[in-house]
């Protein structure tokens, strides 16, 4: 089966979940001996800045199609809506006609709401700035827009997890959205090069954030919940890796509550960095108040480290509270500083979820796996 990807965002050129998982998914698709192209920003691809997407890849796609021929086209987010457009125009003209898949990791209407501030027992902990206010304005309606446009000319909507399935299906106004769970381990990593200068990141046993550094991932709740866990072991201490429009903001929070030297922002870390920092890790905190599927969830549970998460989204579909790590309700601190406050004071047993959640990884996350829920998927669409 011949099959191209399309994505606005690939790696290493963009530090992307959602292109990392565009690649997982190939080479899953060529373990079980598909051929994949990949279609993305740059030569061969769509020209111009990353803003211009939507438009610039309409003909690189036009062109991709008629000179690979391939038996599925796959968008991923609402970026891919005109590429969709054109590809289902093209195939008109073609015989066989492609397979037209869209694959979204998020619903847009739950990102404009997730643009607020976060409150907790009645006060207010952190609030969204005018980068992300113009997100929740501006640029979240167009890709709502999109995104309608996309499930409407798909043959066949995904979503890596039941609950963003859900969303899809309600706010985009879709009948049926297939889950296709994000993966990691199909892509090799080259070992971290230290630059001169680079933060250090410390003795092993710190909570470790990863991700963009923006309001709905919840990092005021994290440094209020570890001006807490600080009392009970003044020796916990927070690395965050990874940046944003948020990070001016999260630097005052922490002069705001004295954490001073325990929170260390390390900015933003490669594929191979953020495996260093794992394995010092004695859990990743993802507080977030939404998410679709966190790849760096996998990533932690693949090196064994336990995850502490809020229970939004898909996060509990992965994270077996119990058994992987422990899930707590978003926008609370308390049940937060509980959570870690665990972590710090029983390493034996953070270790046995750790080591649960590398098993699940193993068994059930990995890109062969995803691939044949995806060409099932495909296959069933094909002969209906």
């Amino acid at each position: 089966m011949r099959v191209l990807l399309i994505a606005n965002t690939l790696p290493p050129r963009d530090v992307s979940g959602v292109g990392e998982q565009v690649l997982q998914l190939a080479a899953g698709l060529r373990e079980h001996g598909d051929e994949v192209e990949v279609l993305g920003r740059g030569p061969g691809g769509a020209a111009g800045p990353k803003v211009l997407f939507p438009l610039s890849i309409v003909p690189a796609a036009w062109r991709a199609v008629r000179r690979f021929r391939p038996h599925v086209v796959q968008v991923h987010e609402s970026d891919g809506a005109l590429a969709a457009l054109a590809v289902k125009a093209l195939g008109m003209l073609m015989e066989p006609r492609p397979l037209l898949v869209a694959l979204l990791q998020v619903s847009y209407v739950e990102e404009l709401r997730a643009v607020r501030p976060l409150v907790a027992d009645g006060r207010e902990l952190g609030r969204p700035g005018g980068v992300e206010l113009r997100f929740r304005w501006l640029k979240a309606p167009l890709q709502i827009l999109l995104g309608q446009v996309t499930v409407r000319v798909a043959d066949l909507v995904l979503a890596p997890s039941a609950a963003t399935a859900a969303e899809i299906r309600r706010d985009y106004r879709v009948d049926e959205v297939g889950v296709i769970p994000n993966v990691t381990g199909g892509l090799a990593v080259a070992p971290a090069a230290v630059a001169e200068g680079e933060p250090v990141v410390g003795e092993p046993g710190y909570l470790l954030f990863v991700g963009r550094l923006r309001i709905r991932k919840g990092v005021e709740v994290l440094l209020e919940a570890l001006r807490d866990v600080r009392r009970r072991f003044p020796s916990a201490v927070l690395r965050i890796a990874g940046d944003g429009e948020h990070r001016g903001r999260l630097e005052c929070k922490v002069a705001e509550l004295g954490l001073g030297p325990a929170v260390s922002f390390l900015g933003s870390r490669d594929a191979a960095q953020l495996r260093t920092l794992l394995r010092g890790a004695a859990a990743l905190v993802v507080p977030s108040t939404y998410e679709g599927m966190p790849l760096v969830v996998l990533e932690a549970m693949e090196a064994g480290v336990p995850v502490v998460a809020s229970r939004v989204s898909g996060i509990p579909e992965v994270v077996v509270d119990g058994g992987t790590g422990w899930l707590v309700p978003a926008e609370d601190p308390g049940a937060l500083a509980g959570a870690l406050a665990e972590v710090l004071a029983d390493p034996a047993e953070a270790r046995r979820r750790g080591e649960a959640g590398r098993r699940r990884v193993a068994e059930r996350y990995r890109p062969a796996v995803a691939a044949a829920s995806w060409r099932a998927a495909v296959r069933k669409r094909v002969t209906e």
